[in-house]
């Protein structure tokens, strides 16, 4: 008979943060029944120009038997794909109210119109084929975040998702501890565990301290006060509201996906007590000492409300001379650059810029600094500890961590990497397809698609147009034309000069081809970008893209 396994497969959020889809697989090699535990994104930066959304390559889970889709909580990073993906892994899905809730919007902006989506109560469970799994209540910076309890026949696995230790999260229940040590108590057989913070010291801190540092920063100013966090922080929109009200201020949000969360938050018996905001409009006529917006943003994103204000393009929302603006946020990896830009320009209006640097405790992290993961591992007490959420350094950071409270097994699979649990010690036994698909122009692009590629190209070394017409007898018709795009010049004679002689080259060397060869216009275009690259390399020390226009007539 063949054995049964069971399988961890990570094809997003190993060796990185953020982009997490994680599988799950139980049977023999040849005949796996899947579950995938969230569906995220990530996002672009410098060298991606013109993508904003990344998702991971579903190339091997087409045709897998897929019973359905765990999502423990909803940030985009977890839940963000969803929609692009849905045609390639359409399974049933599974997500606690909250999520839920903005799952459904999610998918009704992307056009899916026929996903079977289930409301798992808080502390529920789902069966599906060979698994059984409950949700546990964790702390996150997030309304409902949840670990998954994953239980087979071969062991149980706990899916920490994203998770830190909470006494007083402000929303939703501290982490459900008693339930992690029954999990060790049972005997666990693999931890799959959030890495993001395995270099920091201590532990991430209090979303209830947050709430006493803002409310005094927020009392303590006198105009207009903005505020810029993490929409999806229901927790810290809650903590700023009720700031707000202590003192004496109406909240107006800023931002759509503010209005999309507190929607949500509302939805499921959050921020309770607290009156409703009032409209952008509304704001407009309060006193200064009367309003604070809480807004979107907080990266820097050109298109957010707090980039659109900081460069005078919001229609409603105006900051002058002595109002402030408070970043309840901490800058994440490789939005240093806009973030400094955007307070740059906040401060051009004469906007004071508070920030954690300058009142530490306005912002606290949601994930396990080293104490709690050190607490987590002694509470579920696997014997085998999968590091994710994290790059490699993270992962193996963790490892390290895992084996020095004395966890059995250690292993850092790499997006791709399939890893057997049971039976057995723990191992990578095979390697699938993975990767990126880049959100370009609202289609579905591999990450090696000409496009980025030339896109990159030209970012770096620009363009040059060449045009020109060719008789019936594949005779030069016309003169010859060069343009330049994205290269630098000081002198308009100058480049004008320049642009001559590369005509020049370029006759010279379509008259120097055989007739026959010109038939062809990729011979010629071939002949022609020689040309160009080789000017523009002695003229600029780059090579651009040439686009070479050929009119035959």
């Amino acid at each position: 008979m063949k054995s049964n396994e069971l399988v961890f497969l990570p094809l997003g959020g190993s060796n990185e943060i953020g982009m997490n889809l994680n599988l799950y697989g139980f049977g023999p090699a040849d005949d796996r029944q899947w579950i995938i535990a969230d569906v995220g994104v990530t996002f672009g930066d410098l060298t991606t120009p013109g993508i904003e959304v990344i998702v991971p390559d579903p190339e091997f889970l087409i045709g897998e038997n897929i019973l359905g889709i765990i999502l423990t909580h909803a940030h985009e990073d977890h839940i963000g794909a969803l929609g692009w993906l849905w045609d390639k892994i359409k399974a049933p899905v599974f997500a606690t109210p909250f999520t839920a809730f903005l799952v459904r919007e999610k998918l009704r902006e992307a056009g899916v119109d026929d996903c079977d989506l289930t409301e798992v109560p808080l502390n529920g469970n789902v069966k599906l084929g060979p698994f059984d799994i409950d949700y546990i209540t964790l702390t996150h910076s997030i309304a409902e975040p949840n670990g998954l309890a994953i239980r087979t026949e071969l062991g149980t696995i706990f899916h920490t998702g994203d998770w830190k230790f909470d006494e007083a999260p402000i929303t939703g229940a501290p982490t459900d501890i008693p339930a992690i040590r029954k999990l060790g108590d049972e005997g666990l057989l693999a931890m799959v565990c959030d890495s993001t913070n395995v270099f920091v010291e201590g532990r991430a801190g209090s979303e209830e301290d947050v709430r006493v540092e803002l409310t005094q920063v927020i009392k303590s100013l006198k105009k207009r006060v903005a505020v810029a966090c993490f929409a999806s922080n229901v927790a810290r929109v809650d903590s700023v509201m009720r700031a707000a009200m202590e003192a004496g201020r109406k909240v107006c949000l800023v931002g759509r996906s503010m209005h999309r969360i507190t929607a949500a938050a509302r939805h499921v018996g959050l921020l309770a007590g607290i009156p409703d905001p009032v409209s952008e409009g509304e704001a407009q006529h309060l006193k200064a000492n009367e309003v604070l917006y809480l807004c979107t943003g907080s990266q820097g994103e050109p298109r957010a409300a707090l980039s659109r204000i900081a460069d005078g393009n919001h229609p409603l929302v105006k900051l002058k001379e002595g109002d402030a603006c408070v970043f309840s946020s901490r800058v994440i990896p490789g939005n240093e650059i806009s973030i400094r830009s955007l307070q740059n320009r906040l401060s051009d209006l004469g906007v004071a810029i508070h920030t954690e640097r300058d009142h530490p405790g306005i912002h606290v992290s949601g994930h396990p600094c080293r104490d709690e993961l050190k607490e987590m591992y002694a509470l579920a007490r696997p014997r085998i500890s999968v590091p994710t959420h994290g790059e490699r350094r993270h992962l193996l950071k963790h490892a390290a961590l895992a084996a020095e409270v004395g966890i059995e097994e250690q292993i850092t699979p790499r997006n791709g990497d399939m890893v057997r649990l049971a039976p057995g010690r723990a191992e990578i036994i095979d390697e699938v397809p993975s990767g990126r698909l880049f959100v370009d122009g609202g289609h579905l692009v591999p990450e090696a698609s000409d496009a980025l590629r030339e896109r990159r190209h030209a970012a770096h070394n620009g363009m040059m147009f060449v045009s020109f017409a060719l008789d019936s007898k594949n005779r030069l018709a016309s003169i010859v034309e060069v343009r330049g795009l994205g290269l630098a010049y000081e002198d308009d004679d100058i480049i004008s000069d320049q642009l001559e002689a590369i005509c020049q080259s370029v006759e010279k060397a379509i008259k120097a081809m055989p007739n026959e060869a010109r038939d062809e216009d990729e011979s010629v275009e071939i002949v022609v970008a020689r040309v160009v690259k080789k000017a523009a390399q002695s003229i600029w020390g780059r090579r651009p893209i040439v686009e070479t226009i050929i009119l035959r007539i």
